[in-house]
């Protein structure tokens, strides 16, 4: 059990360190002037884009090529055997991370509990993707 759990946590650092060192487009590679531009998705009008929250004020869902996950609709983050947490890890890193919190959104809208160790994942690559944002604008 726990050759597994340090397994999962050993992917997701080196996923968050390949994703850093070869990200597509990431702060570090932008220009100055684009620093002060909101992004073309995002109004503008708040600090923090809603784009970068799980706490959008949208309802309508949005689809990240995962309409197979609508199966696991009001199942509980305990109950997934290993192959449908595959199913979720499989959507999760096939997206770019900035992508992942409107996912994590989607799936709340439609009543999907991501697996635990999915869902800790996914709000590791949230956290850092803040962090990242946060650093760009000091």
């Amino acid at each position: 059990m726990w050759i597994i759990v340090l397994s999962i946590i050993a992917a997701v650092v080196l996923t968050l360190i390949a994703t850093k060192l070869w990200g597509n487009g990431s702060p570090d590679e932008t220009s100055e002037d684009s620093e002060s531009l909101p992004d073309a998705d995002c109004c503008g009008a708040h600090e923090v884009c809603d784009k970068e929250t799980l706490l959008s004020s949208s309802d309508e869902i949005v689809y990240y090529q995962d309409e197979e996950l609508d199966a696991y609709t009001n199942r509980l983050p305990d109950s997934y055997n290993n192959d449908e947490i595959e199913a979720f890890r499989e959507v999760l890193y096939t997206m770019n991370d900035g992508e992942v919190a409107g996912w994590l959104r989607s799936l709340q809208l439609r009543n999907i509990q991501p697996p635990i160790a999915i869902r800790d994942e996914a709000l590791m690559i949230v956290a850092d993707i803040r962090d990242i944002i946060r650093k760009s604008r000091v």
